[in-house]
């Protein structure tokens, strides 16, 4: 058994774009990358470019973000430990990944329980003082659904893989998920804080079928106006060097390995099952 990777090495995905000799590219043509996992009950590897870069890559975990020279990168996902790409259980795909452009990878279930791929683009503008922005993702093999906030229904009909994203009062709600036009929660509910000026992605997946639903929030920093701090608002976090995992038994905090920078804006991973 190989080594478990949670997070990309700098040096190998750069090999795997072929970019090793590449000189090396200004902030302003790169993109961020992260990678969620949330194909329930399977272990992956996750080839880019036919190279394996995450080994081992466990269902609810997240990896990146890592700053790589913009451009199309393909992704393969397969068996664990397969001997290389040729086989995948999902793909490979094309992420496209503009200069500038802060993006997530999404392994996870079609409506109809179908393994699949979906590849977002994440807002990065910039959020009013005293607001946060929430984003909710259809990634689970279930209907469509609402999306209830403190009991009250904010989102509602969404289907998978859509999106829906809102800006929203700094700090924390209840949150739960209800199959469309009902309001008996199927996910949650749980505690969700939303800090000033930081974009929480809340992902919903799993399989409806087999009893497995879940939350996963992603949050990315560093969108806050100034001034960055309205009274009894939640401050976002100040340290933004690192990146939150979800693992299993709780969290660990994981510094980014390698040569790649992450200067501003961070990615983290909370997950919560369904209740």
């Amino acid at each position: 058994m190989r080594r478990t990777t949670t997070i990309f090495a700098a040096a190998g995905l750069a090999a795997a774009a072929g970019l090793a000799a590449a000189p090396a590219a200004s902030a302003a043509d790169e993109a961020q990358l992260s990678v969620f996992h949330a194909v329930p009950d399977t272990t992956v590897d996750v080839y880019v470019n036919g190279e394996l870069t995450l080994d081992d890559f466990t269902p609810g975990s997240m990896a990146g973000p890592l700053s790589l020279p913009a451009g199309s990168y393909e992704l393969a996902i397969t068996a664990p430990d397969a001997a290389d790409a040729s086989a995948p259980i999902i793909g490979p795909v094309t992420a496209d990944l503009t200069a500038g452009g802060n993006f997530t990878a999404v392994a996870n279930l079609a409506e109809d329980g179908t393994p699949t791929a979906n590849l977002y683009t994440n807002d990065m503008s910039t959020i009013e003082a005293g607001k946060a922005h929430l984003t909710v993702r259809h990634v689970a093999a279930a209907p469509a659904v609402d999306v209830l906030a403190n009991g009250t229904p904010v989102i509602t009909n969404l289907a998978n893989p859509d999106e829906k994203t809102l800006p929203v009062d700094a700090g924390t709600i209840s949150a739960s998920v209800a199959a469309a036009g009902t309001t008996e929660p199927v996910i949650g509910p749980a505690d969700l804080t939303l800090p000033e000026g930081v974009h929480t992605i809340v992902y919903a997946w799993g399989s409806l079928e087999d009893g497995n639903l879940a939350l996963a929030t992603q949050t990315v920093e560093g969108m806050e106006s100034a001034p960055n701090a309205v009274p009894g608002a939640l401050p976002a976090a100040q340290d933004n060097s690192g990146v939150m995992l979800a693992a299993a038994g709780g969290l660990t905090l994981m510094a980014l390995a390698g040569t790649a920078v992450v200067a501003r804006r961070r990615s983290t991973v909370d997950a919560t099952s369904a209740e």
